[in-house]
């Protein structure tokens, strides 16, 4: 399997490490991941995320993490991603107290955290919206344009700003859901395998949702 953390400094690898650690810990306690992905927590949930910096986000760029739970994929995307300032939004208040725990303890400054449903958070404006399995893609993008603003300057190679979420299973229904309710976007699907080798990742897909031009 292919490591996208292989391509970060030695000190955000450590710094990853260091929060699977914490993730496992903490999950003793306060139900973050599923207890039955705890021993692939590196494959199943930080690399997962990482999928995300297969492209650049844009210097100064702000995104927002629908749903965090756990941090995922805030708090990977915001180590790797010293650049950007990255907000997490959970409605469940001890999920970002334990986040802003660890994101303190790691001395992570770009990510701020907030116990919010997301369809009320005042924190905007924002230039790209991302979420692990949080909720159905007509959602997701509501949630997105109603604090999203234009990015100027978009780099060669960096995400056209929009909403990016990581997915698996059948999502045709969800799809069509999004351009039943929104025609006037566009959608790509990247199937994950082919980044990352494993059976686990068979039907899982990286989804971008971008405002057609």
């Amino acid at each position: 399997m292919h490591d996208p953390s292989a391509f970060l400094p030695d000190e955000q690898s450590k710094q990853l490490r260091a929060y699977a650690s914490k993730l496992v810990r903490i999950n003793q306690q306060i139900n973050l991941i599923s207890p039955a992905t705890e021993d692939e927590i590196w494959k199943r949930h930080i690399l997962h995320c990482l999928t995300l910096t297969q492209r650049g986000f844009p210097e100064g760029s702000v995104v927002v993490d629908w749903g965090s739970g756990g941090g995922l994929p805030a708090l990977p995307l915001a180590l790797a991603c010293p650049h950007i300032t990255v907000h997490a939004v959970d409605s469940v208040r001890k999920k970002m107290q334990a986040v802003r725990m660890m994101a303190r303890q790691l001395r992570v400054e770009n990510l701020h955290t907030h116990h919010a449903r997301a369809e009320a958070w005042e924190g905007g404006p924002v230039h790209y919206s991302v979420s692990r399995a949080t909720a159905p893609l007509v959602d997701l993008w509501g949630w997105h344009v109603r604090v999203a603003t234009p990015l100027r300057d978009l780099p060669e190679n960096a995400w056209a700003p929009g909403f990016l979420t990581l997915k698996g299973g059948d999502l045709r229904g969800e799809i069509a859901d999004l351009k039943a309710t929104f025609p006037e976007v566009d959608l790509t699907s990247q199937p994950l395998r082919p980044l990352l080798s494993d059976l686990y990742f068979e039907d899982k897909v990286l989804i971008h949702v971008t405002a057609a031009a």
